[in-house]
């Protein structure tokens, strides 16, 4: 296995790219896409594709244009996420959102064209593959960050806005709306791997507790986190009077649960041996980032 950064290396590479394969965009489209995509950050996702890809015996070459739209997908959710009618946030990576530098309309078409794109790149490269891999690849990617997946952990945020919901409801939001994309780059990249059925099932499991101990430790920073240090607001939570893992069972305890979360999402992938340091690692950093 490569290093976090040589992966990461890879996909900084890829993506100023990734669009060039589309028809022509209007320039003011294709800077409000670009503003948000080449904006930085952890790029956790696709690293995960990639690496999950090459632990299962592939090439991360071959599963680099996934790894780029998965990249795409989760932008475009960044960017509506801090739209005015949902989180209406003004800072993200450390600099305005998309809506503040370019307006609420033109940051919903940036969106909806990152996710369209997306999915053109994933189609585009799965017919190459005369096995059928890209295409099983496409759609775990496209069930998991669509209407049944993220999208529906969207729509559980909002609904328990205001209310102290549960520990299965959040645990649900949070399984959908953070976990489910996680899970798709491990489940993706084992798909190009060609990984069997039984290392598609522990990488799953893998990708829901990774997602869990991320989005708790998430819920965590925004408590004890400044917006200089995540470069992006904090305390909105609390202040929107939302449902979080801090809010149902209290801040030491949130840590104790992801640090839990983490520990669960190793036993699922120690079968893989060698190859499992670097995604105990992913763990590890999930739970112990401070941005």
């Amino acid at each position: 296995m490569r290093s976090y950064q040589a992966y990461l290396e890879q996909v900084e590479q890829a993506l100023p790219h990734a669009l060039d394969a589309l028809e022509p965009l209007p320039p003011s489209l294709r800077e409000a896409m670009e503003y948000s995509l080449l904006s930085g950050g952890k790029r956790l996702r696709p690293v995960l594709l990639l690496a999950a890809c090459e632990a299962a015996g592939g090439r991360a070459e071959d599963a680099l244009p996934f790894a780029c739209a998965l990249e795409m997908i989760h932008t475009y959710s960044l960017i509506h996420d801090d739209l005015p009618a949902m989180d209406d946030d003004v800072l993200r990576r450390g600099r305005p959102t998309s809506h503040v530098r370019f307006g609420e309309a033109m940051a919903i078409l940036a969106g909806d064209g990152l996710l369209s794109a997306a999915m053109e790149l994933m189609l585009r490269t799965a017919v190459g593959f005369s096995d059928g891999r890209g295409t099983r690849a496409a759609y775990a990617i496209a069930r998991r960050c669509g209407a049944g997946g993220m999208v529906a952990g969207q729509v559980l945020d909002m609904e328990l806005e205001g209310r102290q919901a549960d520990e299965a409801a959040v645990r649900a939001m949070h399984l959908r709306k953070t976990a489910d994309l996680l899970t798709a780059a491990i489940e993706a990249g084992l798909i190009l791997g060609g990984a069997d059925e039984e290392l598609l099932t522990r990488g799953v499991s893998y990708g829901q507790h990774l997602g869990l101990a991320f989005q708790i430790a998430d819920d965590v920073l925004d408590v004890t986190s400044t917006a200089q240090e995540l470069g992006k607001s904090v305390g909105k939570d609390a202040e929107e009077a939302k449902s979080t893992w801090v809010s149902l069972r209290g801040l030491e305890q949130a840590r104790l649960d992801a640090q839990r979360e983490a520990e669960l999402a190793l036993e699922a992938i120690a079968p893989l041996g060698s190859a499992a340091d670097f995604f105990a690692e992913c763990a590890r950093g999930a739970v112990n980032r401070t941005h």
